[in-house]
């Protein structure tokens, strides 16, 4: 008895953090169904009778301030630098978390989505640069890097349930040191001339909310606050405004305020409570007891819980349903009318297509081969290679953090269009790969050895 209580005891982290996976799966799979919605809408407007009117949404003057300190831009330029800030925000959360006690907590946990990553990093960015490394267009060698997390899920979620676990949460750990990489490229690369004064400002503020998180400061409005201060001062200096959020979810208290311990004595304190109220003495005082019991329970359950779950479990819905599909149906609306088939060998074009097509794949696999021919890593035990390298024609599917990069790498709006429109085309060319090998891969019944190769 006693080890069937320890053994259902030890389960219980691995319970929570399975669940907290599912949840965060499921939004991410959902999210990429509304994505694709919004990409279709934005390509049907963007080329139909009625494309003044999309070009007069982007256009649309949005100002946000007060005194002297007013923001005044395109409600385009609001989405990709302001609401594009809470989705690196979440982006840094769920990086925090990973690295805290996810598939990046321990070096053999995070040795082969770390070596698969960079190879899906490095070999895009080469293929890019050689193409272009003669031509104004070689400072967008940073475009066919990314790997569009929620797309990537939504298409695993179509394929069903046969698709193992432990792809899914290798393929969820890659794209979370994917999207790290494409943060220091933003940062160090895609960044205007740099004003010091308002980087200092803003150095200033992110110790004051180090300071904050190290004296105990809980209160998530705190450090919301302090990052609305930062984003403004970063985008005064030069630095891209959105890499704000990515800071501060850094900063974010990972701990939480009550012990499973404290946790427990306090809810059952409140289920006894519960019980003892006899509803047949007096109605209208059992229910006002019953409520204030159950407001309780509440507080207490969200005092067991870190500010950085609580804020993005609180995030992941606006950002999957909300803020990136208003980016995807603002900036994925390009005249294709535009395109001339000449442009099909233009280096730009090939470097983006060939990057996320065949530099994705190709560096994906080979760099988690290796990872595990060096006995570095291993792969998951429900995991194969047929899976691995199916999934990794999957992440050939770039979309949201590839389109905006091109937005900061690209000037004149001729190379943004054929970014866009290289963008979406590599991305569904490597989808339709995908699925198409996934779905082997699933229907197969050989099994392939899922250990380290001899």
């Amino acid at each position: 008895m006693a080890n069937s209580t320890q053994s259902a005891a030890a389960s219980r982290p691995v319970l929570r953090w399975t669940r907290i996976f599912q949840r965060f799966a499921r939004i991410q799979s959902a999210g990429g169904i509304v994505l694709l919605a919004a990409t279709i809408a934005a390509l049907l407007w963007a080329n139909s009778s009625f494309s003044h009117s999309y070009e007069s949404l982007l256009d649309l003057p949005v100002t946000i301030g007060f005194g002297k300190y007013i923001v005044a831009d395109t409600l385009h330029l609001w989405i990709n630098d302001g609401l594009m800030s809470l989705f690196f925000l979440l982006v840094g959360l769920e990086i925090k978390r990973e690295m805290l006690i996810g598939e990046l907590s321990s070096f053999k946990k995070a040795a082969l989505p770390i070596c698969g990553a960079m190879g899906g990093v490095i070999l895009p960015a080469a293929i890019y640069y050689i193409l272009n490394r003669h031509l104004d267009t070689a400072h967008g060698w940073g475009v066919p890097m990314a790997t569009d997390i929620a797309f990537l899920l939504g298409i695993l979620a179509v394929l069903g349930s046969k698709v193992p676990i432990g792809l899914k949460v290798f393929l969820t750990a890659l794209s979370i040191v994917d999207d790290i990489a494409a943060v220091i490229v933003i940062a160090f690369f895609y960044s205007a001339t740099i004003h010091l004064h308002y980087l200092f400002a803003a150095l200033f503020f992110l110790a004051l909310a180090i300071l904050a998180n190290y004296t105990g400061v809980t209160s998530i409005s705190i450090y919301i606050g302090i990052g609305v201060i930062v984003w403004y001062c970063m985008l005064q200096s030069g630095v891209h405004a959105t890499i704000t959020g990515f800071l501060i979810a850094l900063i974010i208290p990972a701990r939480r305020y009550l012990s499973i311990e404290e946790f427990t004595e306090r809810t059952r304190k409140e289920l006894d409570v519960l019980e003892s109220i006899n509803d047949s003495e007096n109605i209208t005082s059992s229910k006002v007891s019953k409520h204030n019991a159950l407001d309780h329970l509440n507080v207490t359950l969200q005092l067991v819980e870190s500010p950085l779950a609580r804020l993005e479990h609180g995030l992941q819905p606006w950002v999957s349903f909300c803020i990136v599909p208003l980016f995807a149906l603002t900036n994925a609306g390009v005249h294709l009318k535009g395109f001339a088939s000449s442009d099909v060998f233009h280096p730009l074009v090939l470097g983006i297509v060939l990057g996320l097509f065949i530099g994705k794949p190709i560096g994906i696999t080979l760099f988690s081969w290796l990872t595990v021919k060096l006995h570095i890593g291993s792969l998951p035990e429900d995991m194969t290679w047929r899976h691995l390298h199916a999934a990794s024609w999957l992440c050939g599917i770039g979309f949201t953090m590839s389109i905006f990069i091109a937005a900061q790498a690209f000037d004149t709006p001729r190379e943004t269009t054929l970014a866009k429109i290289s963008i979406l085309a590599g991305s569904a060319a490597a989808a339709c790969v995908g699925v198409l090998f996934m779905q082997q891969s699933i229907r197969s019944t050989k099994t392939e050895p899922s250990t380290q190769p001899d």
